[in-house]
């Protein structure tokens, strides 16, 4: 039996590459995003066996989540790399920091999102020049760091 262009539209796992990312509601392009974790610390305490086994068990239980941070990479831009990055970095440096919600959506073929990850009040905390190597054609690269309060997932 051959397998449907429905079928694969919903059970096939969706490829990296297709994806947006908008900061504070402006689309941004960029070539990788990295990060996207939602973990948590975990405590440990130990308490008197409850049955004729020898010494202490060992119970583990989540605590507090663990701090968020994403990396952002895209090719410099004469015009936009300045402007929106490296003038969104200086708010830091002028102690009102501008705080940003971003949005990084996973799109399918039609490049409607099917899955978003919203990286809630990010700033940033580190903004890095591309290496620069006489020996190489590639683009010049800069990456953004960036710390948020919370990291959430929805399905469109």
């Amino acid at each position: 039996m051959a397998t449907t262009a429905e079928t694969i539209r919903n059970e096939y796992p969706l490829p990296v590459y297709n994806y947006r990312v908008e900061i504070g509601g402006q689309a941004m392009a960029f070539s990788e995003v990295s990060g996207l974790n939602i973990a948590y610390d975990v405590g440990t305490f130990k308490e008197s066996p409850v049955s004729p086994q020898a010494g202490p068990r060992t119970l583990y239980y989540p605590t507090q989540s663990t701090a968020t941070s994403i990396s952002l990479k895209k090719g410099i831009v004469k015009g936009i790399s300045i402007k929106a990055l490296y003038d969104w970095i200086m708010t830091v440096q002028t102690n009102q920091v501008d705080k940003r919600d971003v949005f990084i959506r996973l799109c399918d073929e039609k490049g409607e999102p099917v899955i978003s990850w919203k990286v809630g009040n990010a700033f940033p905390t580190k903004l890095s020049a591309p290496t620069f190597d006489a020996t190489s054609n590639d683009a010049a690269i800069e990456t953004l760091d960036l710390q948020a309060d919370f990291i959430t997932m929805q399905e469109h």
